[in-house]
């Protein structure tokens, strides 16, 4: 470890953990996608014809998904210029009948997830982008028992998160050292889950 130059504070600054981060996190949370993660998706993936992105953004994910030719209903909590604003999805009393694709505030993962599996029918999907560190944890633990996701593809190389979508201020100041990856449930799925690798 000859090499390592970090203080006390820099194992948890490289993993995002916001309570030790040098910079503030965005207000409500918004770190937006890279489009490519959603196009590998699909390239891993096959969905319904309508997909529910409840956390849209500024539209990252669901403009690939539109030109993928997907029926996409764009909504989240707070007005960024795309989609419907002002639905809280947590709160939402709507059945979706099709699939839930998005990547929800990492601080209400769990609840996204169990959110989005309640309100579908039988058989459809879930997928959501989320650190791999959503792997740990006890409540998290209990969430994978009762709901197995069918598969989860780990990102071989980092994939960006961008505080407020400026990706290109997140590049010059040296990408992203935090890993995601697709998690993707499929609803009455008891099996093993599977693990894969991409990009």
């Amino acid at each position: 470890m000859a090499d390592w130059t970090g203080n006390s504070n820099s194992i948890y600054k490289t993993l995002g953990a916001s309570n030790h981060t040098d910079k503030e996190r965005q207000n409500e949370d918004f770190y937006a996608t890279e489009p490519k993660a959603a196009k590998l998706l699909l390239e891993l993936e096959t969905f319904s014809p309508n997909i529910w992105e409840c956390a849209c953004g500024d539209g990252s994910l669901s403009k690939v998904f539109e030109s993928a030719g997907y029926n996409v209903k764009s909504t989240d909590l707070v007005d960024r210029g795309f989609g419907e604003s002002g639905l809280d999805f947590l709160n939402s009393q709507t059945e979706w009948n099709g699939d839930i694709i998005t990547n929800p505030p990492y601080k209400f993962g769990k609840e996204f997830v169990e959110k989005a599996l309640e309100i579908i029918p039988e058989g459809k999907k879930v997928a959501m982008f989320l650190k791999l560190q959503f792997m740990e944890g006890k409540a998290r633990k209990n969430l994978f028992l009762k709901y197995p996701p069918k598969v989860i593809y780990v990102s071989s190389s980092r994939l960006l998160c961008a505080k407020n979508a400026e990706f290109d201020k997140m590049i010059e100041g040296g990408g992203s050292a935090v890993a995601y990856g697709w998690y993707v449930w499929e609803k009455g799925y008891k099996g093993k889950t599977e693990l894969q690798w991409f990009n």
